[in-house]
């Protein structure tokens, strides 16, 4: 058969921009805690009003944005899967060896992003969890929802929870993750170029991943990814009348757990007394608050892009999703140069509000920069070194 008779599924313009709200998310967190690099003003030197704003910049933040961003890229990670697994099927080939290798190219980006971030980076957990989709891809729906309903339920923090109830002497696994960090941040504080990419390129990367393992972000992950390739898969994205009610049933359900679950976040894990109480149901009573705000955030931004008069406002968010890599990377660049020591080394003069205005001064800069670069090219720097070593040698 002639190739060009396949079918492609094309782009759905508010799967990018809401990648692209989502990058913005993550930098305006990462800019509030200085790219994980915890240094602040003394607040003994501020005056009582900034001390008060940034109480309420720092808790608003942690509260509607923190863990959000990262979910909703993960959860379009995986609808960007099933349309690559789809176009190639429809073509007569099987694109799991080439995703795998693609996932292998996707850790060099991580690896370059981890030079600049201290603490490791989200896109190397995508790498070792990315491997999910080629297993369940094949399938049936209802399959790949239960597995993914099992990760979501954060089922290794309920099991430590369970074991500390029915056995007293119990303890949690030590990763010693906190020990990890120390060692990344005198690495950051050095100023030392070169520590400071070794450090973060090698112990920085360690302490992520044994983070992700350790506070329920790693099995939660894949059941994001699960999540996303069955939103593809069922069209859930594209603007009917069924979706749309698909979308308003979501948003109400993921309010009302959020209203249930957060309060108990709160006392479980943040006013938890008990170690193991608050890191194994306490991490777990904060992960599901968090995925569901995601749901409640993912609802609500679908229903306000087909059914609203903004919308024109929002698909400006479509270039900086399509060149979502190239914007993540460079953020920890800019990040690293204006908060470190390797720097202009800012963090000990910024509080968590001007911090937050930093980041949507970045973010307008890079939006500004992707809307030029998208005049001449088709896609994002990296976007394109990511496609082509993708299909090297394919013919």
């Amino acid at each position: 058969m002639n190739q060009a008779t396949f079918s492609k599924i094309p782009r759905v313009d508010i799967v990018d921009a809401l990648r692209g709200f989502a990058i913005m998310l993550i930098l305006l967190i990462h800019s509030v805690e200085h790219f994980i690099y915890p240094v602040y003003p003394d607040q003994m030197l501020q005056p009582e009003w900034l001390v008060a704003l940034d109480s309420v910049v720092f808790n608003a933040v942690f509260a509607f944005i923190a863990g959000k961003g990262y979910s909703i890229f993960a959860l379009l990670f995986g609808f960007t899967f099933y349309i690559q697994y789809t176009n190639q099927k429809n073509k007569g080939r099987d694109f799991r060896l080439r995703f795998l290798w693609r996932l292998m190219l996707l850790g060099v980006f991580a690896t370059i992003n981890a030079a600049f971030f201290p603490g490791g980076d989200v896109l190397l957990l995508f790498v070792f969890t990315g491997l999910s989709l080629v297993l369940v891809c094949k399938m049936s729906n209802k399959a790949i929802l239960l597995i993914a309903a099992f990760c979501l339920m954060q089922p290794i923090e309920l099991f430590h929870f369970i074991s500390s109830r029915m056995v007293e002497s119990y303890t949690l696994p030590e990763l010693n993750v906190g020990g990890l960090y120390k060692v990344v941040q005198e690495g950051v504080k050095s100023g030392n170029l070169g520590t400071f990419f070794i450090e973060n390129i090698t112990t920085g990367q360690k302490a992520s991943l044994l983070w992700a393992i350790n506070g329920g972000r790693f099995v939660q992950t894949i059941g994001l990814f699960l999540l996303g390739f069955l939103l593809s898969r069922n069209n859930l994205f594209v603007n009917s009348k069924e979706n749309t009610k698909f979308w308003i049933k979501l948003l109400v359900v993921s309010s009302i757990l959020f209203g249930i679950l957060y309060p108990l976040r709160v006392e479980w894990y943040d006013q938890a007394s008990s170690k193991i109480i608050k890191n194994s149901i306490g991490i777990a009573l904060d992960m599901w608050q968090k995925l569901s705000f995601t749901l409640v955030i993912v609802s609500s931004f679908v229903i306000t892009y087909y059914h609203s008069s903004i919308q024109k406002w929002m698909d400006k968010l479509k270039v900086y999703g399509k060149m979502s890599l190239t914007s993540y990377v460079t953020q920890s660049i800019i990040g690293a140069f204006m908060f470190f020591p390797i720097g202009l080394n800012l963090s000990p003069y910024l509080g968590y509000t001007a911090s937050f205005i930093i980041g949507i001064l970045i973010f307008i800069l890079q939006l500004h920069l992707c809307n030029l670069w998208y005049k001449h090219f088709k896609q994002g720097p990296l976007e394109k070194m990511w496609h082509t070593a993708t299909w090297i040698g394919e013919k």
